[in-house]
């Protein structure tokens, strides 16, 4: 009866926030006094999960599940949930993983909680802490069912090391071609080197860079911080960037170590989308930016004056501490 966690991947590699889901669905299965079982879709080397924490790994090979395909993807979460006899099954707050969630909940007849911060407050009855509002409050949502599925908040738990032996077991589950009545056409990937899903750093920029033309300092800080570049929205919907970089409540939430907004006024919905990162970077000409409530630190200059002094003092620290 292990505890189940879905660990995602891309491109035949596990993703960052599977080790975070792993390490977390450990403290949680050692106050439980059982162990972790993972589930995997199309990985070859799992073994780095041991380091994290996780026992068993349930391997699934298939062509027909290249591709993620909601219906599909949460028939075989449940197939995995019954087959560990799992009662406690756990996902990302992934874009994938928040798809299906819900969907697992209900063939599984559990109850849900999303957004879920940190360990359970209590186990009997079973309560999680959670963000509410746009992550403007916290709540602690009750558990009554038998099973429950949680999704764990990006970057709110942490990656922590629990070395233990792995079993690898290869897991074939049922897959019926009812899955696949939702056909995906094609599928558009960011270009850049490091993508807003696994980015411990974020550089995002608005309609203060004045075009698409002046985007090269924000690739070249990105670049120099090891970092994913992001927008705000008016700046995808110009066609300045594509849509894949835009962050925010209507696009992609970000909840990473460093998010560093430059000429983004910060409108609620934007705010809102961006308010779990731990440290907020604000840069922008009018000290009025409603950006500058809610941020850590802020520079009231010009980005095109304040970025390359930036990129410049950066590369002289780096290159003193290489």
């Amino acid at each position: 009866m292990s505890l189940l966690i879905y660990a995602e991947s891309a491109d035949g590699k596990l993703k960052k926030g599977a080790f975070e889901l792993a390490s977390y669905a450990k403290k949680v299965a050692e106050s439980l006094s059982t162990t972790v079982t993972a589930l995997v879709i199309n990985v070859s080397d799992c073994s780095e999960l041991s380091k994290y924490g996780v026992s068993k790994v349930l391997k699934v090979t298939s062509d027909q599940l290249k591709t993620f395909s909601a219906k599909a993807y949460t028939d075989v979460v449940k197939q995995a949930a019954n087959y560990e006899s799992s009662k406690i099954v756990v996902l990302s707050s992934s874009t994938d993983s928040l798809y299906i969630a819900p969907l697992v909940a209900v063939s599984l007849k559990a109850g849900f909680a999303s957004n879920v911060v940190g360990l359970p407050v209590g186990m009997n009855p079973f309560q999680v802490k959670r963000t509410a509002f746009s992550n403007k409050a916290f709540n602690i949502t009750e558990i009554a069912t038998e099973v429950k599925v949680i999704s764990l908040a990006k970057n709110s738990f942490g990656i922590m090391e629990s070395q233990v032996t792995l079993v690898e077991e290869n897991f074939v589950p049922t897959i019926c071609d009812d899955d696949f009545t939702v056909k995906v056409t094609a599928v558009e990937k960011a270009s850049g080197k490091v993508t807003i899903a696994d980015a411990d750093i974020v550089v995002s920029a608005g309609r203060g860079m004045k075009g698409p033309e002046n985007w090269g300092m924000i690739e070249e800080l990105a670049t120099v911080l090891g970092a994913a570049t992001a927008c705000s929205k008016p700046v995808s919907d110009l066609g300045w960037r594509p849509h894949s970089e835009h962050v925010g409540q209507t696009g992609k939430p970000v909840a990473t170590n460093l998010y560093i907004a430059i000429g983004i006024s910060g409108a609620i919905q934007h705010i809102a989308g961006v308010n779990s990162s731990k440290i907020k970077l604000v840069i922008n000409t009018d000290a009025e930016a409603p950006f500058f409530k809610v941020a850590d630190y802020g520079i009231v200059g010009d980005a095109f004056e304040v970025v390359p002094k930036l990129i410049t003092k950066l590369k002289e620290y780096k290159a003193q501490n290489a």
